[in-house]
């Protein structure tokens, strides 16, 4: 009995370490503001980490593309990327920024394609897509624009012009079609982001583990509605929204993302 205790309390102890909630992985195109009185320079981070909990980071490989949608026109930024060391509550790891003028009025769609990255613990690939919309002088142009991506969130409501209490609707595509009940999980950036770390204060604190990444399904047109509940950037992310693909001979998650910033009505 005692040898077979000896055997099996590794077991348990591997078994515990496993069972906790595994919190959502989301790709970051991060700035401080989404709408611009007028044009300026923003900093854009480039950060593939867990936003809710300022969680373990991702190391990031040089991306596929990385570009900008301005009035219809399409803009490599690749030259621009520059590596950082980003560094969250747990570790650092290595991200990407960017520096880029905003010049003249309308809406900027920034977006990434990320090399995939192999997550061992699932024995899976993830991509993520994603995008995020920043708007200068109020004037809309580009915002609900489809920008041909493989997969990727339109929105339906100005991702840059929400009140906290506002709704967030969009629609899930991949190659320009609707995703039909795709799942979406949902996560705040709970912690500020300062250089190229995040803030150790936290903004809220989650009652129970399901508060961490909510998760919400699209309909059978590939639409889906949130109800945005405080102030911030929030991250939505259609996994699996690629179907059914394989990289390197593994099962690839290629997932849609957007980012969406709330404003508190004073």
């Amino acid at each position: 009995m005692k040898k077979t205790g000896l055997i099996l309390l590794p077991l348990l102890v591997a078994m515990l370490a496993f069972s906790g909630p595994a919190f959502a992985h989301f790709q970051l195109i991060h700035t401080e503001e989404s709408a611009l009185a007028k044009g300026e320079e923003v900093n854009l981070k480039l950060v593939f980490t867990h936003p809710f909990e300022a969680g373990h980071t991702m190391d990031m490989e040089t991306p596929l593309e990385f570009g900008v949608v301005h009035k219809e026109k399409k803009k490599d930024l690749m030259g621009k990327l520059t590596p950082i060391m980003f560094e969250s509550l747990t570790n650092e790891g290595k991200a990407y920024e960017a520096f880029y003028k905003l010049r003249g009025m309308g809406d900027y769609l920034f977006y990434v394609v990320p090399e995939p990255y192999y997550e061992g613990s699932e024995d899976v690939y993830i991509q993520q897509i994603t995008k995020v919309i920043l708007n200068v002088a109020g004037a809309p142009t580009d915002w609900d624009a489809e920008i041909g991506l493989p997969v990727e969130i339109i929105p339906l409501d100005k991702p840059y012009g929400l009140w906290a209490g506002n709704v967030f609707r969009g629609i899930v595509k991949r190659k320009g079609k609707p995703v039909p009940y795709c799942e979406i999980e949902v996560e705040y950036l709970n912690h500020d982001i300062v250089g190229n770390k995040f803030s150790k204060k936290e903004k809220v604190k989650a009652p129970q583990d399901a508060f961490v990444t909510l998760t919400i399904k699209a309909n059978k047109d590939g639409e889906f509605t949130f109800g945005i509940p405080r102030a911030g950037w929030w991250g939505f992310a259609a996994l699996g929204a690629g179907g059914d693909l394989t990289h390197e001979g593994k099962e690839l998650s290629q997932d849609a993302v957007i980012w969406v910033q709330a404003k508190e009505m004073k």
